[in-house]
């Protein structure tokens, strides 16, 4: 039971939502179908993906989380080392078999999309890539993690990647995953800088991480009206993010974990913006005849 505990928490389930929903969305609305594959995709980006992303991370980010006072609760686990080799192989002896029945299911091109996120899960904390050691791909990466579920589900339902208001919403939702987590590693900067970790806000510093991450937020924003129809409505949670970053314009890095507060606001404001989503996906839906 202590084991299957630690697995569970290190999954983060407060942030299940945020990999499952883009996938079940994006799949419904470009299939129109409620068929096996969505329940597969959705329960495979549930629970196994963010046990690979999460449990992956918390073994080689250890030692650094030791000196990370906001590990071991809803933000992330502290991971016990002697669950470190379990943590690795059930994190990806879990995806197997979704991931085989998914490439079964889909085509080339999905394949190489589920291929590629899945590349980018690992390589952002394992030994030897680290890809959240180089700043602004670690941005990047960790954006890709949320938009690939969505990209995923579009191709896996034979969607059209290259219409223009879908490029607008990816790209925004890419700016709102980068922007999301250049905050977040500034309320980190001291522990990961005592860590010898790099991070694209120990690199350029609190202040201006937290100033581009408020540009960024506003690029999102601006690509979702560019977007146009039913979606140009998620602006308004777009903005709410901006708003709650920008009160932190003037931090140092001496005064970096203050950010922590605008972090935990994210937690409950992910959910907001998920219901008006929900709200704008039900509009679309219907206008669709679903």
């Amino acid at each position: 039971m202590g084991a299957l505990k630690q697995l569970m928490v290190s999954s983060r389930p407060v942030s299940w939502v945020n990999t499952a929903y883009p996938f079940a969305v994006a799949y419904w609305l470009n299939s129109g179908k409620l068929n096996i594959a969505l329940v597969i995709g959705t329960l495979f980006f549930l629970i196994p993906y963010n046990l690979l992303m999460y449990g992956v991370n918390d073994v080689f980010d250890y030692e650094s989380d030791l000196r990370n006072p906001r590990k071991g609760g809803i933000e992330g686990a502290l991971l016990n080392p002697k669950y470190h080799r379990l943590t690795l192989w059930a994190s990806f002896l879990f995806c197997v078999p979704f991931v085989i029945y998914l490439v079964a299911v889909g085509s080339l091109a999905s394949d190489f999309w589920l291929a590629l996120f899945l590349f980018t899960v690992v390589a952002y904390s394992i030994k030897g890539l680290r890809f959240k050691e180089i700043p602004v791909l670690d941005s990047l990466t960790s954006a890709s993690h949320f938009v690939g579920p969505m990209v995923f589900g579009v191709s896996l339902a034979g969607g059209d990647l290259s219409n223009p208001s879908l490029l607008a919403l990816i790209g925004a939702f890419t700016c709102w995953g980068a922007a999301s987590h250049a905050f977040g590693a500034v309320q980190d900067v001291l522990a990961d800088r005592t860590a010898g970790i790099k991070s694209i806000a120990t690199v350029i510093g609190a202040k201006a991480t937290t100033r581009l991450a408020v540009l960024v937020y506003l690029a999102a924003s601006a690509l979702v009206l560019l977007a146009g129809g039913p979606a140009a409505q998620a602006v308004v949670p777009g903005l709410l993010y901006v708003f709650v970053v920008a009160r932190f314009w003037n931090i140092t890095d001496d005064s970096c974990e203050t950010a922590n507060r605008g972090w935990r606001l994210f937690i409950w404001l992910n959910f907001f913006a998920g219901s008006v989503v929900t709200l704008i996906v039900i509009t679309f839906a219907r206008s669709k005849g679903y």
